[in-house]
Order: C-alpha cells, then structure tokens, then sequence
C-alpha cells in the first residue's frame, strides 16, 4: 500500500525525478549519488515495480509517476499542516510546480498569481507547455495544477472552467493575404491554430513555415512582416488601431477554451492559488461562465 511506503525513499524519488540525475539528486539532499541509487533500489524493491528508467535526464515509469505523484502530495500537505501548527518557522516557502501554456503565461496568468496573498509564502515553479499537453504533466506528477484545454479531469484531479482566449489571424500591412502563399508564423509543432482558421476558410497555409517557440517571439515576427499568424486579442492590445497589424478575417476569430485542473488535495496553498486563478480568468478572459 502507498501509506506503507518509507518518506525518506519517496522523498528520494522526488528528488531524483526533478532534479533530473542521481548526481544532481544527491547535491540536492546532500548525500552521495550512491546512496541516492540504493534508497531508489529499496523503494522498487518496496513497491516490486521498476520506478526509474535511468538515462539522462532521468525517465519515471508509470509505477514511478504514481509514487511521485504521492510525495509531491505528501510534501504539500507535510508544509500546510506546518504552518497551520505554528512550525514554519525557519522553513522554506511551499514549492507548488504549475504548467500553463505560453499564450496564457505572456498575457493574465502572472497577473493572476499577483493575487494570492503574499502570506501563503508560495513559490511558484511553472512548466510552459501547450495547452493540450499540459494534462501530461499532471499525469506524470510533474505539476500539482495546469492550465488545459480539456474539460475532462486527469484521474485524481478537479476541473474548473476559466473561459476562452480569443484568437485573431493577423498580419503587417506589408504582407500579402493570400494564406496559400503568404509565409506563416507557428509557435512549435503541436500549434494548430493557424491551420484550423485556413481550413475554416477552405484554404491552406503556404509552404513558407516558420516556428517562433515564444509567445512574444511569435508577436514580434508577425509585427515584423516576416508571416502572419493567430495572436490573443489580450496580446494585440491597441495595435490594429495603430496600423502594427490587419486582422485578416475579424468575422472568424479562433476561441479557445481554457480549464483550471488541480489535484483533490485539502491544501490551504493550492486553495488560494485556485481562488486567485479563477478570479483573474472571470475579469481577464472571455465568457468564463458561458
């Protein structure tokens, strides 16, 4: 049973899975690599499962995520109780890995940690990943909370709705607006959105593709008129006004939802992060009860 399992081991694992070796492990916990391996050898001796796959940067199993996903609970819950008791004293702030996607990350998720009391004593470790991916990271216990775009919960998690992000395809006035010719700007691989707004519009996206894997990056490509691409309205701002960019179809923006996925703990921390994610998504998103 996961209750019968020795901290100090999962508290290795931990340790192992974020710091990425053994080496940089047992810097970390400030003992030697070599006792980093054995307390790994008895936990999967423990369990009877292989946890570690181990190359560099390390690989968790699935067994090995379950048993991460726990410690990561176990040391939140370890740092609530602490400080509910008074015992914070000379502790460290309580560490809280969160994924958000970089469109939401360059334009109202800082603003939204701004509003969590300064009391909570919160460090924030934020993993910027696709909104469709991002649900991976909370699988895997890499993250205790993410922003997605599905409304389906990760096995142990909640979901709250936050509302949409609203797209534009957008371009210099220097650029030509044929999509089929016109070079396109993408953010990496799984960024779709520029696809989805040709095909609505029976059309393709020309040969001519660059990846740009930054939100601003993306923006200043497109201000630059080297292709044109789907900004958030939040990014744009005033600069259709002002003639940086043309809107190529203002009839057909892209929106995309958003959802808050936490995991089902009774943590004071994680409470008032969520309280303060989703209170900035009702004033900085669109349509977050529709």
């Amino acid at each position: 049973m996961m209750t019968d399992l020795p901290v100090d081991l999962v508290r290795t694992l931990l340790a192992v899975a974020d710091e990425g070796t053994l080496d940089a492990a047992a810097a970390a916990l400030h003992v030697t690599p070599s006792a980093i391996s054995q307390r790994v050898k008895a936990l999967e001796q423990r369990t009877g499962r292989v946890l570690l796959i181990r190359t560099k940067p390390v690989r968790l199993t699935e067994s090995g995520q379950a048993v991460v996903r726990f410690g990561r609970q176990l040391a939140l819950l370890e740092a609530d109780t602490r400080a509910e008791l008074g015992l914070t004293a000379g502790d460290g702030p309580v560490r809280l890995p969160i994924a958000v996607n970089a469109d939401s990350l360059a334009t109202w998720f800082l603003p939204a940690l701004t509003r969590v009391p300064p009391e909570q004593k919160i460090c924030f470790e934020l993993h910027r990943e696709d909104q469709d991916h991002t649900m991976a990271l909370l699988r895997g216990g890499v993250v205790m909370a993410a922003v997605t775009s599905s409304p389906d919960p990760v096995a142990g998690c909640s979901v709250h709705r936050l509302g949409h992000m609203r797209y534009l395809a957008v371009a210099s006035p220097s650029l030509g607006t044929d999509l089929a010719e016109a070079p396109v700007i993408v953010f990496g691989r799984h960024d779709d959105l520029q696809d989805r707004f040709a095909r609505e519009r029976g059309t393709t996206t020309g040969p001519m593709r660059h990846h740009v894997p930054s939100s601003e990056g993306l923006f200043e490509a497109v201000a630059a008129g080297m292709g044109w691409g789907m900004l958030p309205l939040a990014q744009i701002g005033d600069r259709l006004r002002d003639g940086t960019f043309v809107c190529l179809d203002p009839d057909h923006p892209i929106d995309v939802p958003l959802f808050w996925q936490q995991w089902k703990l009774d943590s004071p921390a994680l409470a008032a992060v969520s309280a303060a994610v989703i209170s900035a998504a009702t004033d900085l998103l669109l349509d977050p009860h529709g």
